[in-house]
């Protein structure tokens, strides 16, 4: 229904409503067309076969781009603007750009320039607009309006972006473009060139800030980074799950989405978490660095090549003068190339000074020579990332000679294998070991760089894990999103100014979001008592939404049969529901529900988490939410862990409606008061 009235003479809320009903037909035929063009051109226009299959992948990504989703609305605002300029006087903003036969825009995309009065005008700065119209849908049936005149009186809390950001929500997370609050849109429309560390609080939107960032940037830089891509970085496969339908929705299907273990590689052995400290320090960089270049030898030798009955010679001491020019001013595998070419050199210019004539051909046949192999393969060996640092954590004394002062004795004990393998071939890699064999890799060859890189839950990376990835945006940005009291690895992030030294974007702007939107006040303000033990340096957050009886904390004598009771309810009322327990218990919750004959779903790290109702290890929670929560004993969350409370504070945090918290044993002090 309709709020401010601008004059007496305006038309009756049917007429209305009937007449933007009338335009989204119109918005959505139009569509269709746009795609049924681009699903008509050909690709055989182009020259040879390979332009063809290129031009024919760019087609298919502008067909599926335009693909209408009956259920989300089109469009979601409308500006009546007041500014004199060659722009339209009414315009309608959606997910993307839509057109009729003569050209006439339909609906502007949220992302052009003259969309952001949608967000930022106010009654102080309409930015040329004199009323802002919200729409409100069920499915994608437009069935509301809400009518905001910026003339300069003070505007009420929307009614209809309320009802928008407290809808239940099933399936996977919604796109938030019809909800972008000031502070958010900022954030979002910061230009490419500039990489932002958001500071989020649970429920602030911080990852949705983050998919609407890499969608903006793609629609603004769309050449550019079409070349050199965008990545988006989760904590694990069911957050990717869980954001995969964001993307898509605002008409972006080319992203590359993945974790840190898919950029590092599946390393699953376990670990003790004191040795992963150690090796997910920055100290390790330095480490690494020298135990390849350990490998680079003193030459003893020189070279002898024979040609028919001509001999040339490249004196050991030549070859000592080549390889210290080489050394420390490259990476290594190009070094060991460059090697190659200087020894092969070295023996033209002696053919040369006996009066013959050879050609670059001639060079890399010496290249590649026996006597040129011999020498690399004794002076500058080739290696690969598994060879080095299977030397180093099984070779206490090659350990020694690498750490140098950066690796206290202690350290160097904590790293080397109790059990050594007997080849790199069988070594049993652990995730910490994945980052560093990606530095390792780097050093080797140059790892090739992106345009953009989204990376969420940034404040539980290592060091030597975010060094990684801010190899993946060295010649671009980054966006990174996290909150500091949310970390639960031994080395979760103290600060985001030493978040960005390691990514090397030292000059990032770091930014906070302390407003929430979804968690209800109620339960945020209960969680927030955790802050003073995981975070003091962080201000409290606050939420808009009262949520007035969101939270129940239940003792019980037995609580699998109190979960089960806990469910019915839930089950009764719209949203999907989470049932959070420690790793350790998830089994016996879900066998309860079974033998009670509750429908259900256990999420896995892997898994899409499809069902309504889902039991959630503590581990799988962070980035997730949902309208229900469950919490079955924190206490056992708490002592699963070394930094079981900063656990605890996420799994409290990720209610959008209610939160039950059941519990035996005595709760945290801090949550007892």
């Amino acid at each position: 229904m309709p709020g401010h009235q601008l004059a007496p003479d305006i038309p009756a809320p049917d007429e209305v409503l009937a007449s933007e009903r009338a335009h989204l037909a119109t918005s959505r035929a139009a569509l269709k067309d746009m795609r049924e063009h681009a699903a008509s051109l050909s690709a055989d226009a182009a020259g040879d076969w390979v332009s063809q299959q290129v031009l024919q992948g760019l087609l298919d990504q502008r067909v599926a781009a335009l693909a209408d989703h009956p259920d989300t609305p089109l469009f979601f605002g409308r500006l009546n603007r007041s500014a004199i300029d060659d722009l339209p006087d009414t315009i309608y903003v959606g997910r993307r750009h839509v057109h009729d036969d003569n050209s006439r825009a339909l609906v502007i995309d949220w992302r052009a320039p003259v969309s952001r009065a949608f967000y930022q005008a106010s009654p102080a700065d309409p930015m040329g607009v004199a009323l802002r119209r919200r729409f409100g849908y069920q499915g994608g049936s437009l069935t509301a309006y809400e009518d905001e005149p910026l003339d300069g009186r003070e505007l009420g809390q929307s009614k209809l972006l309320t009802e928008e950001i407290e809808r239940p929500r099933t399936g996977p997370m919604r796109d938030i473009v019809a909800t972008i609050q000031p502070d958010q849109d900022e954030i979002v429309r910061s230009d490419l060139g500039v990489t932002v560390c958001v500071q989020g609080a649970p429920g602030t939107g911080k990852t949705a800030v983050g998919l609407h960032r890499a969608a903006y940037l793609l629609f603004t830089h769309r050449e550019r980074l079409s070349r050199s891509g965008v990545m988006i970085v989760g904590p694990n496969r069911a957050f990717l799950s869980y954001i995969s339908s964001v993307l898509p929705a605002l008409g972006e299907v080319k992203v590359d989405q993945t974790t840190v273990t898919g950029i590092l590689g599946d390393h699953a052995h376990p670990e003790d978490p004191a040795v992963a400290a150690v090796k997910g320090d920055a100290r390790m960089a330095a480490v690494l660095k020298r135990a390849l270049w350990l490998h680079v030898a003193k030459p003893e030798e020189g070279v002898l090549f024979t040609k028919g009955v001509n001999r040339y010679r490249v004196a050991d001491y030549e070859v000592r003068e080549i390889v210290a020019s080489l050394r420390g001013t490259t990476r290594y595998g190009p070094g060991r190339t460059a090697l190659a070419q200087r020894l092969a050199n070295a023996v033209l210019i002696q053919m040369e000074r006996r009066g013959e004539s050879p050609d670059d051909r001639v060079q890399d046949a010496v290249a590649r020579s026996r006597p040129v192999k011999q020498v690399l393969d004794a002076v500058w060996p080739k290696l690969t990332p598994e060879q080095v640092l299977f030397r180093l954590l099984s070779d206490a004394e090659f350990l020694a000679h690498a750490a140098k002062t950066d690796l206290s004795p202690d350290e160097q004990e904590t790293l080397i294998w109790r059990k050594p393998y007997r080849s790199y071939k069988s070594a049993r890699w652990t995730a910490a070991d994945g980052a560093l064999l990606d530095e390792l890799g780097d050093l080797i060859e140059r790892t090739a760089s992106h345009g953009h890189v989204v990376v969420d839950e940034a404040q539980d990376l290592s060091a030597m894990q975010l060094r990684a990835l801010g190899r993946r945006c060295r010649n671009g940005s980054a966006t990174i999103l996290g909150d500091l009291a949310q970390g639960t690895t031994p080395w979760s992030a103290q600060s985001w100014k030493a978040v960005l030294d390691h990514l090397g974007q030292p000059s990032g702007e770091v930014t906070e979001l302390t407003l929430g939107f979804r968690v209800p006040r109620e339960v945020l303000d209960y969680a927030a008592r955790l802050l003073p033990s995981v975070a003091p340096e962080l201000a409290a957050p606050r939420s808009l939404r009262p949520g007035a009886g969101s939270l129940s904390v239940r003792p019980t004598a037995d609580v699998v049969t109190e979960i089960v009771q806990a469910v019915r309810p839930a089950l009764a009322q719209p949203g999907s529901i989470g049932v959070i327990v420690a790793d350790s218990g998830v089994l016996d919750v879900s066998a309860a529900l079974t033998v009670d004959g509750v429908e259900h779903g256990v999420l896995g790290p892997d898994s899409t988490g499809d069902h309504r109702l889902l039991v959630i290890p503590a581990t799988l929670a962070k980035g997730l939410e949902y309208d229900h929560v469950i919490v079955a004993e924190p206490a056992d969350i708490v002592a699963a862990e070394e930094r079981g409370l900063a656990r605890l504070y996420v799994v409290l945090t990720r209610a959008v409606t209610s939160l039950t918290v059941v519990h035996q044993k005595d709760l945290p002090a801090e949550l007892a008061e």
